[in-house]
This record gives C-alpha cells, structure tokens and sequence, in this order.
C-alpha cells in the first residue's frame, strides 16, 4: 500500500512538472555589461538544479575523503572488538568444556578489547585454578580493579580458595563480600563448605538451616550436613550435663528425631546419669524413624533394677517389628538387668535367629557373649563356654 502511495505521487509530480514545463512562457535575463544572457526560464531552473547536485556530488566527496582515516581506525578496532569477542566467547567455551590450557590462551587474546579485558581475566584466574597455578591465579585477579566487577572477582576468589582448602582465606573474602552488603545464596554455601573444613559446626549448623528453607541445599544433603554438624557439637558438650541439654532444646523436632543425632545423645545422657532423657530421646525418635542403632542404644537408658516400663515398650514394639533382631537383643538385655534369666535367654536365642545377614555379624556375637554371662551367671558353665566359643569363632 505504501508504494502505491508513493507511486502515484512520484506520477503526479511527474504530470505537472511536464505541465508547469509546456504551460511556462516566462524568460530569464542576465545583465553583465556589456554582454546581456537571456534564458528561458525552464532552461534557468534545470541548470540551477544542475549546479546544485555538482556541487553537492564535490562537497560529499571531499567529506568522504576527510572522514576516511576516522573510518579506517573505526573499522580497525570494529575488527578487534569482533576477534576480541570471538576469543571471549571461546575461552568461555573452552573453560566449560575442561580445556584449561585453552581457555586461558584465548582469554589473553580476549583482552585485546579493554572493555572486557577485566572479564576475560576472570576466566582466565578460573582456568589457572584449574590446572592448580596458583600464581598465574592470583596474576590474573590483579588485572580485575573496577568497582563494577569487585564482586565477581571476590566470589570467584572465595570459590577458588575453598577448592584449594585454604579455608581461612576463603573466609576472609567472603567477609569483605558482607561488608559490602551481600548476602547471596552462592557466598553462603561457599562459606558452608569453608566452615565445615574448618570444623566450625555452629556455622555449618546455621548456614545448612538457613539454605534448606530458601530451598538451596538438597534436602538429603542439608539432613547430612545438619547431623555431622550436631553429632560433633554433642561431643562437644558430652561431658556437661546443663549444656548437652540447652543445645538439645536449640535443636527443631526433626533434627531430635533423626537417628543419627538422637543416637548419640541419648548415649551422652546416659553416661551423665539422666537415663529418663535418654530414653525419651529414644522413644520419640523410633515414632519416626525405626533404626537398630536407636533399638540397641535404648538398653543403656534403664536405671539399674527398674528397667519394667523399658520391657514393657520393648514388648510392644515387638508386636510391629516381630523379626527385629536388634528389638529382641535390647529385650533380653533389659531382661538381663532384672534377673528375668528365662525372658532373656529366649530374646537372646531369638535375636541370633532372626540376626541373619552379614550386617549383622556383630550383633550375633554380642547375643553369643551375652547369653555366656547369663549362663555363668545362672550356673550353666559349659552352655557358657560353648557361647563363649562362638562369639570367639565369629569375631575371627
């Protein structure tokens, strides 16, 4: 539709300029003593028109030829931004791809261009970890001065001294990081792993807390993170009784119920002396999860001669685990403890039934020894040394 438009214009402009030539009558006249120009005026306004457009060729000419070295120093460095780019792109390509040797080669023919030397520095401070040059790292990280780009060089910075395992460096930086304010979920796990090389397991406590619910740790790994981390912090305070228990109330009710946290401190409760602690520990945490390591722990939380309600749980549980070997170990040591001989020798003999697999090589030879005790306490010395003779059999 446009051309149409500008056709008919184009056409229109075309008739009445052949109207206005044929129609014109009117003469032009040029007085330069003593000679005296006539000339139509057709002829006048063509020739008007004539000079204009020499004189607009010759002017543009010469503007081209004085703007030709500005082109030609602009076309130069249009080529060098263009392979300066193309060697970015690559030596990002190359770093991906594990090319390290490569990457930081193309990186140094990137920073032809300034404008992204600094970039191409990065990548080549992360070829260079790679290939574990430390200095050519660091000579790389020297080049990155722009404000713009402090924090990308001190994140790549803290990642890279936390692969090299010096933590304490790590740490450093990424305290400069929150000086200035940031606080991104990429600087915390960062600052995760430093402090678990580090063995600070309040921070690794916090930290793995902390990205689990902004969704930034995989749920299996913040659970195994969060219980390294409370496994070492109960030893910690294993030996303080008013400190085990104000940092057993700081932890949620998942993290009381997970095995491997509630395993150790119901033993450390219970070498303090507070069994009732131990075994609710136990207890609520076998509502969750059913683990042999807390079934067996529950034999330590009874206070010696009143282990009843203990048997009277473990009797209960025996209803929906009816094959545990464990479940039937912690009964006959609870048995045990009461001088229930019979109750206990059955559980015993019970749980080298069901003790079955390979896993379970040790718990067989607890059972053999436990039933010797029992046999020598009850006056039986050769059941007691046949026993005796298994459990040696089975510990070789």
């Amino acid at each position: 539709m446009r051309l149409l438009f500008w056709v008919a214009i184009l056409f229109g402009g075309a008739v009445g300029l052949a109207l206005f030539t044929q129609f014109n009558q009117s003469n032009v006249v040029l007085f330069y003593p003593p000679y005296r120009i006539e000339l139509s005026l057709n002829l006048a306004l063509a020739l008007l028109l004539l000079v204009f457009f020499v004189a607009w060729t010759l002017l543009s000419a010469i503007r081209h030829l004085s703007e030709m070295p500005r082109r030609a120093a602009a076309y130069r460095e249009r080529n060098r931004m263009l392979k300066a780019q193309a060697a970015l792109r690559e030596s990002i390509e190359n770093l991906f791809a594990g090319r390290f040797a490569r990457a930081e080669r193309t990186a140094r023919e990137a920073q032809s261009w300034p404008e992204q030397a600094q970039t191409a520095a990065l990548i080549g401070a992360r070829a260079a970890h790679h290939m574990q040059e430390a200095e050519r790292r660091d000579g790389w990280l020297a080049q990155v001065s722009a404000p713009e780009r402090e924090q990308a060089r001190l994140v790549s910075l803290a990642e890279m001294l936390v692969d090299a395992r010096d933590a304490e460096g790590a740490l450093e930086t990424i305290a400069q990081l929150q000086a200035q304010g940031s606080r991104q979920i990429h600087v915390q796990r960062i600052a995760l792993r430093a402090h678990q090389h580090l063995n600070n397991w309040n921070e690794v406590l916090r930290l793995a807390r902390s990205l689990e619910k902004r969704n930034a740790l995989h749920p299996v790994l913040a659970l195994r993170l969060k219980q390294m981390a409370c496994e070492a912090l109960l030893e910690e305070r294993r030996h303080d009784v008013e400190a085990l228990q104000e940092f057993w109330r700081s932890l949620s009710a998942d993290e009381r119920r997970a095995a491997r946290i509630a395993e150790p401190a119901a033993r450390y409760f219970a070498a303090l002396g507070r069994q009732q602690e131990a075994r609710r520990i136990v207890e609520d945490a076998l509502k969750v999860n059913w683990d042999s390591r807390l079934v067996l722990r529950y034999a330590d939380c009874a206070e010696p001669g009143q282990s009843l309600p203990q048997i009277q749980q473990a009797e209960r549980w025996l209803v929906q685990h009816p094959n545990d070997a464990e479940l039937h170990f912690t009964l006959g040591v609870l048995c045990l403890g009461q001088q229930l001989w019979g109750k206990a020798q059955s559980s015993f003999e019970r749980a080298l039934k069901y003790a079955n697999t390979d896993d379970q090589r040790r718990l067989r030879v607890r059972a053999h020894l436990a039933l010797a005790r029992l046999f020598e306490q009850t006056e039986r010395p050769e059941d007691a040394q046949r026993h005796y003779r298994e459990s040696a059999l089975l510990a070789a």
